[in-house]
């Protein structure tokens, strides 16, 4: 029988006007930037980030575009740690979201993502589009493809939410939506916008849902606030979603997680 599969720690980077910072996920709007809510803004450069990542061998993790301007520091970051090519496939580095579409996806593979992370490009007028998902899957490979369903609660379901997480979208967060797309993909996204930069826990149902649901890796994100969350999102998910930190984390500005747990955690789990 094979090794059990637990969740591991994903690292994340967030580029908001070329810079790495930590949001408060739902404040953050084009219409009216007095709502921004802004946890942590680094000294340090994307590459540093990314640098940082690889040395400790940290996989999969997700480079965020947050808005315009963000393009010359995002391949700051993907020059710093590119996703190798073997056998097809693109192994460790990056992946890479923010304004994914069908015009732009390759030549962020080409810069060294070794994924690209697509949300809005799937909802023209805040409407899911199958095609859209058919065409863009064809174009890059499902193997290099990750579906961005960050949500927000809405009375007892999840919507997946949009534009900076500010406009709720036609589709569900439910089994069978994650199992439509799972045909045209190769893992999950999840922001859990309503808690994501709050540091006051995860969204313990949402993580549960999605350990039954997902049939593929998946990353949640929101409100991880101390090193049992790694823990408890195992137990929840039965060891089939992994968590980001975020504005916990002491490289973010944070007091309530250290990386080097996380490092030392993740080469236990590589063991």
């Amino acid at each position: 029988m094979g090794k059990q599969r637990h969740s591991i720690f994903r690292p994340c980077i967030d580029l908001h006007e070329g810079q790495v910072k930590q949001i408060v996920g739902g404040t953050l709007s084009e219409n009216d930037p007095s709502t921004l809510k802004t946890n942590f803004v680094a000294s340090e450069s994307p590459g540093d980030f990314a640098r940082l990542y690889r040395r400790h061998n940290l996989r999969g993790g997700h480079l965020i575009k947050l808005g315009p301007g963000n393009d010359d520091a995002a391949k700051d970051a993907l020059a710093a740690w590119p996703g190798k090519l073997s056998a097809q496939k693109r192994e460790g580095g990056l992946q890479i979201g923010g304004g994914i579409n069908i015009d732009n996806a390759r030549s962020w593979l080409d810069s060294g993502a070794s994924k690209v992370i697509v949300t809005s490009f799937l909802f023209p007028g805040m409407k899911f589009s199958l095609d859209r998902l058919c065409e863009l899957s064809r174009h890059v490979g499902k193997d290099r493809l990750v579906v961005d369903v960050s949500c927000r609660r809405r009375n007892n379901e999840w919507i997946v939410a949009m534009n900076k997480w500010q406009d709720m979208t036609d589709l569900s967060v439910t089994k069978e939506t994650l199992d439509m797309l799972s045909q045209y993909c190769s893992e999950f996204l999840v922001h859990a916008a309503d808690v994501e930069g709050l540091c006051q826990g995860i969204d313990e149902e949402l993580v549960t849902k999605l350990g039954q649901w997902a049939t593929i890796p998946t990353t949640y994100a929101g409100g991880a606030k101390d090193i049992a969350d790694l823990d408890l999102v195992d137990r929840l998910s039965r060891g089939k979603v992994d968590l980001t930190y975020g504005s916990s984390l002491d490289i973010f500005g944070g007091n309530l997680v250290r990386f080097e747990q996380l490092v030392k955690r993740s080469k236990e789990d590589q063991e």
